[in-house]
């Protein structure tokens, strides 16, 4: 009996051991990644559609099935937030201008949120996609819940970000190379 009582004492003092360390590492790695990152936490009451104020952050998926949030590029680049379907004639215009701004400006990034509820289906995207030799995030809205987060009436409609998160222009229409450069130019 002593036995067991010795071993289960034992195999408690290894499991808290074990419990505190991980425990240690997961609070450990977080400090390390507010810490590079190095950037305050938006405040609530800032967050809106209006220049200006921080985007909503949202989470979606690309057509490979990876998750992208907006709050990602937070920090590190510019954000053309763009909303299109593969229906639209005018977000058929303007890709590839996005693509050329894509290719040429390293600290830009395009996020093109595809209102996929609208669509046949995602094969439809993809090969939009491959028609056009995009190259940049496509993901896909596949309930439109990111829309009307944004309030989307027009397709394309897009919102220029700035590096810290906030708008600073939105577009409702179709934008072309020069427009884009230019909002971009202007920023920061």
């Amino acid at each position: 009996m002593k036995k067991w009582i010795l071993l289960a004492v034992f195999a408690g003092m290894i499991g808290w051991t074990l419990y505190d360390t991980i425990e240690w590492q997961t609070e450990e790695a977080a400090v390390e990644t507010a810490e590079e990152q190095d950037l305050p936490p938006v405040p609530e009451e800032e967050i809106g559609l209006g220049e200006g104020e921080y985007a909503p952050d949202f989470t979606l998926e690309t057509l490979e099935g990876e998750e992208i949030s907006l709050s990602d590029f937070r920090g590190e680049k510019k954000v053309m937030l763009n909303f299109w379907a593969t229906w639209c004639p005018p977000c058929r215009a303007e890709m590839p201008d996005m693509q050329n701004v894509y290719e040429e400006y390293e600290d830009v990034e395009i996020i093109a949120v595809n209102l996929t509820e609208t669509e046949p289906g995602t094969d439809q995207v993809a090969q939009f996609r491959d028609d056009f030799g995009l190259t940049f995030p496509i993901l896909l809205d596949h309930d439109v819940s990111v829309a009307g987060q944004f309030d989307i009436q027009p397709v394309p409609t897009s919102y220029l970000i700035n590096t810290e998160g906030r708008i600073e222009n939105i577009a409702l229409g179709p934008m072309n190379e020069d427009m884009m450069i230019q909002i971009f130019e202007q920023m920061d």
